[in-house]
């Protein structure tokens, strides 16, 4: 992939790292994207990437029950709030990872799918080889901090690339706001630019080492442009780099005019802990 736009000219932005791909899968801008990164919650992307590949190939269904282990409960948040010996529908966990970010769900179809989290890992990193995602190493499916956890931009970009792709009945989750189990609703704030015309679908992440990721796919006329934030201060910023991003590639394609879209770039700020 060559970039057309490395750390030059291009949409300011706040984020450590980002990346913007074409519908052709050319680079229109990058920033810092080989440079590894505490993926946080963006880890899920490649859980549901492997729900996903079992669901098509037959060894999984939607509403196949699933037993919630006791380690699966304990999890820390984000979480569903499962229960250990809980039983789920396997798609109603898959709406937890994806709207929800919640770890719990991404414990229990870990272990749903191959056992045991760890041997989902194995295959997690044994995917990665296969996807050609060079500098991505997983340590669990739900992306809490491991110092053995690490990805890049591009590589974010490429396995969301896949997801899409291989997979399009996951933009129904990877778009969706709300879900309802047990009478519960779970929601998620929704970037502004989450409209007909803008981002339709979406994966957020956030640790304290990590700062605000982000990793969205907008459609428009048929063709869809995708892009990753790194290392956002804020959730807020997050959300607007990649507004400004979508926006740039758009320009870039000739299928929105040149607006406005630079501003200057603000210090990093974390605070807190979560995935």
């Amino acid at each position: 992939m060559p970039a057309l736009a490395q750390n030059g000219r291009g949409p300011a932005l706040s984020a450590e790292a980002v990346f913007l791909m074409d519908p052709q899968g050319n680079v229109l801008f990058a920033k810092n994207a080989e440079e590894e990164h505490a993926p946080a919650s963006l880890v899920k992307l490649m859980t549901l990437y492997l729900a996903y590949e079992d669901l098509e190939a037959g060894r999984a269904e939607w509403e196949e029950p699933v037993t919630v282990s006791l380690k699966a409960a304990r999890t820390p948040r984000s979480r569903m709030g499962l229960r250990p010996g809980e039983v789920a529908p396997f798609g109603v966990l898959l709406e937890g990872v994806a709207i929800a970010s919640a770890n719990d769900a991404a414990v229990a179809v870990a272990e749903h799918l191959a056992g045991d989290e760890e041997s989902f890992v194995a295959r997690m990193n044994a995917k990665t080889q296969e996807l050609g995602l060079t500098a991505t190493r997983y340590a669990n499916p739900h992306g809490l901090p491991d110092p053995a956890q690490r990805s890049t931009a591009r590589d974010l970009a490429v396995l969301t690339d896949h997801l899409l792709h291989d997979y399009p009945a996951v933009r129904t989750i990877l778009g969706g706001k709300t879900f309802i189990y047990r009478g519960r609703v779970y929601s998620r704030r929704v970037p502004p630019l989450l409209e007909p015309g803008g981002v339709q679908a979406f994966k957020t992440g956030f640790t304290s080492e990590a700062g605000y990721n982000l990793a969205v796919a907008a459609w428009r006329d048929g063709q869809r442009f995708l892009g990753i934030v790194l290392g956002a201060p804020t959730r807020g910023l997050s959300f607007l780099d990649a507004q400004r991003l979508i926006r740039y590639g758009l320009t870039q394609s000739g299928l929105e005019p040149p607006s406005e879209n630079h501003r200057p770039s603000l210090p990093p700020r974390k605070r807190g802990n979560r995935s």
